[in-house]
């Protein structure tokens, strides 16, 4: 793991708190305080950025790069619970309630953070209050969204799961090209099997019908192009 020591011109040229709503509220000469608060920090595919049941002692901000936040049951299998990518944000919670770490965070690529301390996070709260609600409010989006995903393997279909994730990965990481919505996959078929909670093999075979259907089209292993959006919105709707 490499960790780099505050650089000015890095983080106000690239200012990794500008891509995070909760600072969106702040004045410039404040982002400018927080920015010589940041510490950079830059991780490699596979590496933890901490581990569960570990004392968390700062925020990370996503710069660059995505993150998996994962569980391991008894026998050793993954469950993934969230995916983090640019702008995006954890271990607060861990700071407001010095409570160790309750998930593990693998970076799935190249990661370049920013890191702010507990000490100068609580200070950061005390004088911008509105931050505080901006977390919270971002805290119940992500038990919103767990929930729904554990719910959703009772009462819904494993096509409606598959197509609702990737409606949900078109509204992060896709972009509008001619002829559909193209999207970024941040996990392989693999991940996306252990984020549903399903076998790989049920994932490709769901894939292969939805290209087959002319919904979506596989463009790598990496990439899809979602062809009809309300085809797939309607079979994310299909219970069980």
């Amino acid at each position: 793991m490499q960790i780099k020591k505050h650089d000015c011109s890095f983080c106000h040229n690239k200012l990794c708190i500008h891509k995070v709503p909760i600072f969106s509220s702040l004045e410039y000469e404040d982002l400018l305080k927080i920015s010589d608060l940041i510490h950079h920090k830059e991780y490699q595919k596979g590496e933890l950025i901490f581990l569960d049941g570990e004392k968390v002692d700062s925020i990370v901000i996503m710069n660059e790069g995505s993150a998996k936040a994962v569980k391991y049951n008894v026998e050793g299998k993954e469950q993934i619970l969230y995916v983090f990518s640019e702008g995006d944000f954890f271990g607060e919670q861990y700071l407001l309630n010095n409570q160790t770490a309750d998930y593990s965070v693998e970076a799935l690529e190249t990661v370049k953070a920013c890191t702010l301390s507990r000490d100068n996070f609580r200070d950061l709260l005390y004088t911008h209050p509105d931050i505080a609600i901006k977390i919270i409010e971002d805290l119940g989006e992500r038990m919103s969204r767990l929930e729904n995903i554990v719910q959703s393997m009772g009462v819904r279909s494993v096509d409606a799961r598959v197509s609702g994730l990737l409606i949900d990965f078109a509204k992060k990481y896709g972009s509008n090209i001619e002829g559909g919505t193209l999207v970024q996959l941040p996990l392989s078929r693999e991940g996306i099997a252990n984020y549903l909670g399903i076998a790989r093999e049920t994932v490709s075979r769901k894939f292969g019908q939805l290209e087959n259907d002319g919904i979506i089209q596989s463009m790598n292993n990496k990439a899809i192009l979602i062809l009809n959006k309300n085809a797939l919105e309607e079979i994310a709707k299909i219970i069980e």
